[in-house]
């Protein structure tokens, strides 16, 4: 159990200076076009009142992030990744913070009529209006992509690599691997992802995308009373303090940016074209990456400002 109260402030290291050593930034020129088509359609779900879509929209800056982590991505495609954007996020703050949060029998409800989406392609597209967002989505997805590209809480506190594992199965980096390589039109072969040193950098890279996110949420989740963090996780294994943990995550943090190089340069051949073709790929996990740095870096200030440090017990 956590025995140290939280201190009135703590003090994050220049994450970006860390994880920027393998993730530029570049902006997808179709940015301002890409954004007009996917807000009409997002508009025209009627997810929202009026007020409370203006601020999800705006205040996400989806079309810059979507921008920043697929700079290669033709329009088309970048609409896609737009509304993808829109459908997640949207959906994410159902538990995050919004209806659902405490509602899991809601949740498996949203999840049923989701999964017929899936099941059933073909079918009647939902009323539902997040399982809607996802048919439509699904279904530009299967009009523009290659066949390859295709096919929370609870009290007790996890270990540190249980955290790590169930954090890498829940961020949704399939999805966001799929999207980088459906952003390019790509069609890699199986045997490209069933390469062990592939299998090693994708979790390399969910950690460098999860990871940072812990340390510049934890504040908000804190006083929400969300000990699903790996900060938390850090604090309550090794016994130690709020800054102590930061501290540590920000080390394994540069450390993981070390594997990731070190992965790549064992990477295997498999043949000139679809080398070619793995680059490009990679490349573009680069720009995610460095597109949800720099969101990070909008919002930090943002769950640093809207929620006050709470002291918590101590017996934890």
């Amino acid at each position: 159990m956590i025995n140290h109260a939280l201190p009135s402030q703590s003090c994050l290291q220049d994450l970006s200076a860390i994880t920027g050593r393998v993730c530029e930034l570049r902006v997808n020129p179709h940015q301002a076009e890409a954004d007009r088509t996917a807000r009409a359609w997002f508009n025209s779900i009627s997810l929202y009142d009026d007020k409370k879509r203006s601020k999800f929209v705006n205040y996400g800056k989806f079309d810059l992030f979507a921008a920043l982590c697929f700079p290669d991505a033709d329009l088309r495609h970048l609409i896609t990744c737009l509304i993808f954007f829109f459908w997640a996020f949207s959906t994410d703050d159902l538990s995050d913070e919004g209806d659902l949060q405490s509602k899991p029998e809601a949740v498996q409800a949203g999840h049923d009529i989701s999964a017929i989406v899936v099941n059933n392609p073909d079918g009647p597209r939902p009323e539902y209006p997040y399982a809607a967002m996802f048919y439509d989505l699904l279904a530009r997805f299967r009009e523009t992509s290659t066949p390859g590209a295709y096919k929370r809480s609870q009290d007790r506190i996890p270990s540190v690599d249980e955290f790590i594992l169930m954090r890498r199965a829940t961020i949704g980096g399939a999805m966001v691997e799929a999207m980088a390589e459906y952003s390019l039109d790509l069609d890699l072969p199986d045997e490209v992802f069933d390469s062990p040193i592939i299998q090693a950098m994708s979790d390399a890279t969910n950690d460098l995308m999860t990871w940072p996110n812990d340390l510049c949420s934890f504040n908000k989740e804190q006083s929400d009373g969300d000990y699903q963090n790996l900060v938390f996780c850090i604090m309550n294994e090794r016994n130690v303090g709020l800054q102590a943990a930061i501290d540590i995550l920000t080390e394994m943090l540069a450390q993981r940016v070390d594997d990731y190089v070190e992965l790549k340069s064992k990477l295997p051949s498999f043949g000139p074209a679809v080398d070619a073709e793995l680059a490009r790929y990679l490349h573009a996990r680069h720009s995610q990456h460095g597109g949800g740095r720099l969101r990070r870096i909008f919002q930090v200030v943002r769950i640093l400002l809207e929620a006050p440090f709470v002291e918590q017990p101590t017996d934890r």
